[in-house]
């Protein structure tokens, strides 16, 4: 579903990212770990279009996507969520994932301003789009909600919401857990699997070693903008040069 070939980032004298190459087989949950400052963030905005690599491709299902902007990968079906959530507050819970939908609505400000009755149909048929994602998250009583009232986790959960309403092939996810207790990671556990089991392949950027141990099919670890291993759970914990990247010689 996605592969990554020889990408390398630059910022001035700085070598954020060198050579990385890997791939992610559809259907997977694939991690990405590694120390503070090893690349995975930056590689994660060279893949959605967020920066412009220094050199190397990046293939979404077998479709060259290097370069292309945000705009361009949703309708792709290419979707990201952040360590920081990035929420409308101001707006409901349901509002808030109506605009994972904008990609799929064919209205426009004349059809929206006279209220024609297909833009009403289509209207009522992404409120129930949104809805069903609400739903599959185990939110929707929260639906008309603002979301500056939810506490963090539900955040965390509206943000996954829009992202499924996108409709996405493949969904990175940023340090979904960053935030949550104990409770909340193992609910996150259950909807990643969810998630996949409806046919979208993950990939999430994660500091939690227990839930990406538990949850991942693959792993690849990043050690100061390099490539340093790539192989199943049991195959990175006994890896001697992961082993030293996180707890040193010795």
């Amino acid at each position: 579903m996605l592969r990554v070939e020889g990408i390398t980032q630059l910022f001035g004298g700085l070598t954020a990212l060198e050579e990385v190459t890997f791939t992610v087989g559809k259907g997977s949950i694939t991690g990405v770990i590694g120390p503070n400052g090893a690349g995975k963030t930056t590689l994660f905005n060279i893949v959605t279009g967020l920066y412009t690599p220094s050199s190397g491709r990046v293939f979404l299902d077998g479709k060259e996507i290097t370069c292309f902007p945000p705009e361009r990968l949703a309708p792709l079906g290419l979707v990201r969520t952040f360590q920081n959530i990035e929420m409308f507050h101001q707006m409901t819970v349901l509002e808030n994932v109506l605009v994972g939908l904008h990609t799929r609505s064919r209205s426009g400000m004349i059809s929206c301003a006279l209220k024609l009755p297909w833009h009403l149909a289509e209207e009522r048929r992404l409120h129930a789009e949104a809805m069903k994602w609400l739903e599959f998250c185990g939110i929707a009583d929260l639906a008309e909600l603002e979301a500056r009232a939810l506490p963090f986790g539900n955040c965390r959960l509206v943000e996954i919401a829009r992202a499924m309403a996108v409709n996405p092939k493949l969904l990175l996810m940023d340090e979904p857990a960053a935030g949550l207790n104990s409770r909340e990671t193992a609910d996150l556990e259950l909807l990643i699997r969810k998630i996949r089991d409806t046919g979208v392949t993950v990939v999430l950027v994660e500091h939690d070693m227990e839930l990406v141990m538990e949850i991942c099919d693959a792993i690849v670890v990043l050690n100061l903008g390099k490539k340093l291993a790539q192989g199943s759970p049991r195959e990175i914990q006994e890896n001697p040069d992961v082993i030293r990247a996180y707890l040193g010689e010795g």
